[in-house]
C-alpha cells in the first residue's frame, strides 16, 4: 500500500510557469492568464519592496495547485489601513475536495497579515459555486458584482471582502475556516 504524497507549499518561481500554465489553461481555458501576466506578477514578489505573494503546492515532481495576491502596500507606508486582493487561486481537479484550496487561501491570508493589510478582496465567478463556498468559510462576504468581468466569455464575477475582526491590523485574525478541518 502507498502512502499518499500532501502537497508541499513553496514560493512560486519562474521556472514553475510552464506548469502553472497547464493547470492554468486546463482550469480556466477562456480566460487563462498569459505567460506574461505571471512574469510581471513574479516581478514584484521577491526583495524588500515586493508587493506580491505567489506559491505552489507540489505533490512530488507535480504541481497541483497554485495562488497568489497582490497588495497595495503596508499600514506603515501610508498611515492607513492597507489592503489586497487574491489575484488567483488554482486546484488541479484530481485534488479537489481535499483541502487543498483551504490551505493556498491559509498561505494568502498569512501574506496579507505580512503586508500588514486591513482587508482583502477578491473576484470570483459568478459560476463558480464551489469557490464561492470556500471563500465564504474563510469569512468573505460578497459585497457586489463586476459585470463582464471574465473575458472572452463575459462571465460576470462576485466581488468578495475579507475585514479584520479587530484593530489588530491582520487579515488573518478572523480566517480560521469555519466548520471545516484544513488539511493537504
Amino acid at each position: 500500500m502507498t502512502t499518499p504524497v500532501t502537497p508541499v507549499l513553496r514560493e512560486m518561481r519562474w521556472w514553475d510557469i510552464d506548469s502553472v500554465l497547464e493547470l492554468e489553461k486546463d482550469l480556466f481555458p477562456e480566460d487563462a492568464w498569459s505567460r506574461g501576466m505571471f512574469w510581471s506578477e513574479l516581478a514584484h514578489s521577491r526583495g524588500p519592496e515586493a508587493t506580491r505573494r505567489y506559491v505552489v503546492a507540489e505533490e512530488g515532481e507535480r504541481l497541483v495547485g497554485y495562488a497568489g495576491l497582490a497588495s497595495a502596500g503596508t499600514a506603515s507606508d501610508s498611515g492607513s489601513a492597507a489592503g489586497a486582493d487574491v489575484q488567483t487561486i488554482a486546484v488541479a481537479r484530481d485534488h479537489w475536495g481535499t483541502g487543498l484550496g483551504s490551505v493556498l487561501l491559509t498561505e494568502l491570508l498569512r501574506a496579507a497579515t505580512a503586508f500588514e493589510c486591513a482587508e482583502v478582496m477578491l473576484e470570483c465567478r459568478i459560476d463558480n459555486v464551489r469557490a464561492q463556498k470556500l471563500y465564504e468559510r474563510f469569512g468573505f462576504e460578497a459585497i457586489g458584482f463586476r459585470r463582464g468581468y471574465y473575458q472572452p466569455g463575459n462571465v460576470d464575477a462576485l466581488v468578495m471582502r475579507l475585514t479584520t475582526a479587530s484593530d489588530s491590523g491582520s487579515a488573518a485574525v478572523s480566517t480560521s475556516e469555519r466548520g471545516t478541518e484544513i488539511n493537504g
